[in-house]
């Protein structure tokens, strides 16, 4: 699959990465793709990965992943050209500068917002729950770290999911798009528990069954 990789932070770094290393074709969109950031990122990704401008990453791929921080993705998202009938997936939290909440309204989110303005896109909200740790290696013993999802489309949660099923995770459908608004309030209480409370950044979640 082609996936393109909009951002080369930690997140967009060890997603990007790890998906290059399961064979899929990995292109980093990056505003300046010949940075000494973006080629040490490629080179760490393997011969599956390659850089290149935003728009020319989006347009090459199948899956977007939007891993830039939230407070540009308006203008990240209206730079990559047409979207229509990609999936898209969302990692982003709109995030207050010192993390004790989010900056948006409520009944809002960044998963709606960026469904606004990535016009025609498959949207799915998914990554932002957990810590880049988690997302470096998400099994936990015979456990797999817990990701939960949220979209609109039953097949861009589907290529969501198996995706989150190669890298390692237990991905659990949330519901429709809307569920982005608490998907989004649980990373805060992430954020509570790893930085507050102390329980440190490798901690995940699960679902319990009886």
């Amino acid at each position: 699959m082609k996936i393109a990789v909009i951002g080369t932070g930690n997140v967009g770094s060890i997603l990007g990465t790890r998906l290059a290393h399961q064979g899929h074709e990995v292109i980093f969109g990056s505003r300046d793709p010949r940075a000494a950031k973006v080629v040490s990122v490629v080179q760490s990704a393997g011969p599956n990965a390659r850089a290149d401008t935003n728009a020319a990453a989006a347009n090459a791929a199948e899956v977007i992943i939007l891993t830039v921080p939230y407070f540009g993705a308006e203008e990240t998202i209206k730079g990559l050209g047409p979207l229509k009938g990609k999936v898209l997936i969302d990692t982003t939290n709109a995030l207050l500068p010192d993390l004790s909440g989010l900056s948006l309204r409520a009944g809002e989110s960044a998963g709606e917002n960026i469904a606004g303005w990535a016009a025609g896109a498959h949207v799915v909200k998914a990554f932002n729950t957990v810590g880049t740790r988690v997302m470096e290696d998400p099994e936990y013993g015979d456990d797999r770290a817990l990701l939960l999802i949220c979209g609109d489309s039953a097949g861009a949660k589907a290529t969501t999911a198996d995706l989150a099923d190669e890298l390692g995770f237990n991905a659990v459908d949330a519901g429709p798009l809307t569920m982005a608004r608490h998907l989004e309030s649980l990373a805060m209480l992430w954020i509570q528990l790893a930085f507050v409370q102390g329980m440190g950044t490798d901690f995940a979640l699960k679902i319990l069954n009886r």
